[in-house]
């Protein structure tokens, strides 16, 4: 079984963090490690955090001086990965519990390296607003005219991902990277199951592409 790296972000979402850890640790693939990235220098929530890293050893947490933002949060936890799978969940996103089994299946069985999966949006209640579903992106232009990618829904492969990373800008900087590794001929391919639930946030612009942290 390969490990898979989960890295969560985090900023502020003391609210949802709970359920989404949970929802992390409660798939039915489980040979996986959780980095969770603090970007809050405030440091408010890092004790309700701590306590959450210590109920499970396959979490891990970094703490970053200062706040970095999303883009160069992922990036840390990339870094810091040992598996050869990477996923990425924001701090208030639900995945269901076969997301990664079925996730993993699909793409040993089309011998792929790079998914996502379609999804639902929620609101901060966590009730349905609307659905989007998953698709496949073999150029750059088929992306660039709509990004549905979900990027709590996306599973690659570390070596897919190389030396390629999130650009530091406040917002699409998921979409950046897609577009870089569609340019480099690298296929993105959907799973129409509705496998996460999206948070629309007040804070979060009004789309997946915008990153909802800051």
């Amino acid at each position: 079984m390969k490990l898979v790296s989960v890295i969560i972000p985090y900023f502020k979402k003391k609210k949802y963090i709970a359920d989404t850890l949970n929802s992390v640790l409660n798939q039915t693939y489980n040979n996986l490690e959780v980095i969770i990235i603090y970007d809050d220098p405030e440091k408010a929530d890092l004790n309700y955090i701590k306590k959450l890293v210590s109920l499970d050893q396959r979490v891990k947490l970094t703490i970053n001086d200062k706040n970095v933002g999303a883009g160069r949060s992922r990036n840390i936890g990339i870094e810091q990965s040992k598996g050869k799978l990477l996923a990425f969940i924001d701090a208030d996103d639900i995945w269901s519990k076969n997301k990664l089994e079925e996730q993993i299946k699909f793409m040993q069985d089309k011998y792929i390296s790079f998914c996502h999966t379609s999804y639902k949006i929620i609101n901060e209640k966590g009730e349905f607003i609307s659905l989007r579903k998953a698709r496949n992106f073999m150029t750059v232009n088929d992306l660039i005219k709509s990004c549905d990618i979900g990027l709590s829904t996306v599973l690659i492969e570390k070596e897919t991902i190389g030396s390629n990373r999130f650009p530091e800008l406040k917002t699409k900087e998921d979409f950046v990277l897609w577009l870089q590794l569609l340019s480099k001929n690298i296929r993105i391919y959907g799973i129409d199951k509705e496998l996460a639930l999206w948070r629309k946030s007040n804070n979060s612009l009004s789309s997946s592409l915008f990153q909802k942290n800051h």
